[in-house]
């Protein structure tokens, strides 16, 4: 009786392990497919770069003789260098005071609750619902009004306000979450609000400030309607948005096409593998605070 008392306990402690096993193994082989899936078009896209120039490459198939020489000729022949200088300009335009402003509003918004401050909020939800396709049109009239088409700030100027609405929601996510004693505290000690946000806020947004920041710089470096409709000059635009002329010249030689486009997403990955803990921090931070 007692080995079998002894027994009884000890297998019940066993079961509950073989279904956890089960569904770790679930979730794992599950990553992998789906990793498989996401970087198979890229590793056709090699492939068929390195594929001989001017010929076809059927689906994935590695060839015999790679030629990375093809990158070095797309390079060239895209100026890629004038591209990296003019979207590099762009981004580093865009991005820092986009996340400012955004810093400051979301602060402001969630902390300073002035009048009207839920209407001004829901203006910038309604925002988020506003699609770029959805407002090219007038965008266009606007900026050639202003006499900015064909110059990088008519690309620069429309991409600040149109991250807004994402920049405030993003950071009011956050300063809600912040507990109201620690503005408490800084008040007490002397701290003005400006001195609160600069000295207190902001170190504690960091991670979800380099997110904001990463994400819209991605946004803005692959950014492809707004250049090609509001800048006519390739080498005005972003890389993105030059591969439309890119591809109008080389569209029928695939394997100096795929090239250029390798190259394109080169600096946003490596950008993310870069400051991926940094990203997944915030994001795994955002879900704990709810």
């Amino acid at each position: 009786m007692t080995t079998i008392a002894s027994q009884e306990p000890l297998a019940q402690t066993q079961r509950p392990g073989k279904p956890l096993a089960v569904g770790a193994i679930g979730a794992r082989t599950l990553l992998v497919g789906l990793m498989v899936v996401t970087l198979l078009p890229f590793v056709t896209m090699l492939s068929a770069a390195l594929a001989k120039s001017g010929t076809y490459p059927v689906g994935l198939q590695w060839p015999a003789d790679p030629q990375w020489g093809n990158f070095v000729e797309a390079f060239q022949s895209a100026h890629m260098d004038a591209l990296l200088m003019s979207s590099s300009i762009i981004a580093l335009c865009v991005v820092p005071v986009s996340v400012l402003i955004g810093t400051m509003a979301g602060f402001g918004i969630a902390k300073l609750v002035p009048k009207g401050s839920k209407f001004v909020y829901l203006l910038f939800v309604l925002g988020l619902t506003l699609p770029f396709e959805g407002i090219i049109t007038p965008l266009y009239y606007e900026v050639r009004a202003m006499g900015l088409l064909n110059t990088k700030f008519a690309i620069i100027l429309p991409l600040i306000g149109l991250y807004m609405p994402f920049s405030v929601y993003w950071m009011r996510a956050h300063f809600v979450n912040v507990p109201a004693e620690m503005s408490e505290a800084a008040q007490i000690d002397g701290a003005t609000v400006w001195q609160q946000f600069w000295l207190v806020q902001v170190p504690l947004a960091r991670p979800a400030i380099l997110s904001l920041a990463i994400l819209q710089f991605l946004w803005t470096w692959n950014q492809f309607l707004l250049p090609i409709v509001l800048v006519e000059i390739p080498l005005e635009r972003t890389m993105a948005g030059a591969l439309g002329a890119f591809q109008g010249q080389w569209g029928t030689n695939i394997p100096l096409l795929c090239a250029g486009s390798l190259i394109i997403l080169a600096p946003t990955v490596i950008l993310f593998l870069i400051f991926q803990k940094q990203f997944v921090a915030a994001l795994l931070q955002g879900a704990v605070k709810g």
